[in-house]
């Protein structure tokens, strides 16, 4: 079959093959696309935590992502870890020269064990990145130190995304997995509409790498002509289905399911 596009990830390694740029592949795999990458960073993780971090150098991280897009042109860019505000002036540039106009923010900024994965400075910085991705995806923890606020209902959610727009946010999937509720709630929201997306909370301690995935499923969407609203849907309809699916590896937060049955029968529906 051939890929029916191309998509450029920026983002951190996953030793354990769960999360980060391991799992961006995988998704974009998995729904039919073409995955290249530029890797911001490596760690040494498993399924109980992350261990230790090492940047890749600026120049080489802008090389892979000027080199790879020279010659092959993406249709969408996912990016996810930056850990560093050099990293994130360097991606910026990037971002400027290549004006690719379907770019997914996931701003990573705290691993599943609780690992802070992203300098102080770094979250100010990121506010570049922001203004330039057609829509960023964080968690409740992540809009909390995005937005300086605590966030404990949907009226909040809401709060919190306004909040984010006026960061220079277009589009915001602030994802409701945090809840501690029998029904999740992500909010789609930008300045026209929101929506609230409700789904049955799994119960289940294998969720590493939801995050990246599901980012990484809305740039796959978008960029085959899904509308934004529907990739989001459609890319959150995968995750779950990869979660009840999960495949029970590791000791700790075990991984989803990328191969799951979701990308047979419905994925472009």
């Amino acid at each position: 079959m051939r890929p029916r596009s191309k998509i450029l990830i920026i983002a951190g390694s996953d030793s354990s093959g769960g999360a980060g740029i391991q799992a961006d592949i995988k998704t974009v795999t998995a729904l039919g696309s073409y995955a290249m990458t530029a890797i911001t960073a490596v760690t040494a993780q498993n399924t109980k935590g992350v261990y230790d971090i090492q940047g890749i150098s600026l120049k080489n991280l802008e090389r892979q992502i000027m080199l790879t897009c020279k010659d092959i042109y993406p249709d969408a860019i996912k990016i996810g870890m930056l850990h560093s505000s050099e990293l994130i002036n360097v991606v910026e540039k990037c971002l400027s020269k290549l004006k690719v106009k379907k770019i997914v923010l996931d701003p990573v900024m705290v691993a599943k064990g609780g690992m802070r994965l992203i300098s102080d400075k770094a979250v100010k910085d990121l506010k570049k990145i922001i203004k330039k991705s057609l829509i960023i995806t964080p968690n409740i923890p992540e809009a909390e130190v995005l937005t300086n606020m605590k966030i404990s209902s949907i009226e909040d959610m809401i709060l919190a995304s306004n909040k984010l727009l006026k960061l220079g946010a277009k589009n915001i999937l602030l994802k409701g997995g945090h809840q501690n509720t029998k029904i999740l709630r992500d909010l789609f929201l930008n300045k026209k509409e929101f929506k609230i997306i409700s789904n049955k909370k799994i119960k289940s301690k294998n969720t590493h790498g939801t995050g990246c995935t599901l980012s990484s499923a809305i740039a796959t969407f978008l960029s085959c002509g899904k509308p934004l609203n529907k990739s989001c849907e459609l890319a959150i309809k995968y995750v779950n289905q990869a979660i009840r699916s999960n495949i029970k590896y590791g000791k700790g937060h075990g991984p989803i399911n990328h191969l799951n049955s979701f990308i047979l029968e419905k994925k472009f529906k």
